[in-house]
């Protein structure tokens, strides 16, 4: 695999980027793709990135910080790139944004059945929180297409 580098989405990104997530199987019928990237452009806080390889978007991370907790979200690297830094590296960067923004501590979600995504976060470091988590949708989306 050629180096790959890390950038802001730009709207360019935006039909790949949710294939890859489509990929990655991170879209839910109650999260519209396209809206999702909307509402994170509206907060512009550039912590919405994309990894390139030879001119070709590869992956992409979301990343944000409320003051208290950093978070990821929608981390999703190509399967024809699975293996070769990738992740880790879109996570570097994320970590690096989200210190520098003074953030103690990332939290991330997980979907319990998704064991190789556990596995990957574990040798990031990453460790599983005794705490329940909860959520509430406060806009229901219309089912993506």
């Amino acid at each position: 695999m050629p180096s790959v580098s890390v950038r802001r989405f730009v709207e360019r990104d935006r039909e790949r980027v949710i294939e890859l997530w489509h990929l990655a199987d991170l879209v839910r019928p109650w999260n519209d793709p396209h809206k999702d990237i909307d509402r994170k452009l509206s907060v512009a806080d550039g912590m919405f990135l994309v990894a390139t390889a030879d001119g070709a978007t590869v992956g992409t991370v979301m990343a944000g910080y409320d003051g208290h907790r950093g978070w990821i979200n929608y981390l999703a690297v190509d399967p024809g790139c699975r293996e070769a830094g990738v992740g880790r590296t879109l996570m570097e960067h994320a970590e690096r944004a989200l210190h520098d923004l003074g953030c103690p501590k990332v939290n991330l979600q997980i979907r319990t059945d998704n064991v190789a995504a556990t596995e990957f976060y574990r040798r990031l470091g990453y460790q599983t929180d005794e705490v329940v988590s909860m959520g509430k949708r406060l806009v229901i989306d219309e089912p993506a297409e």
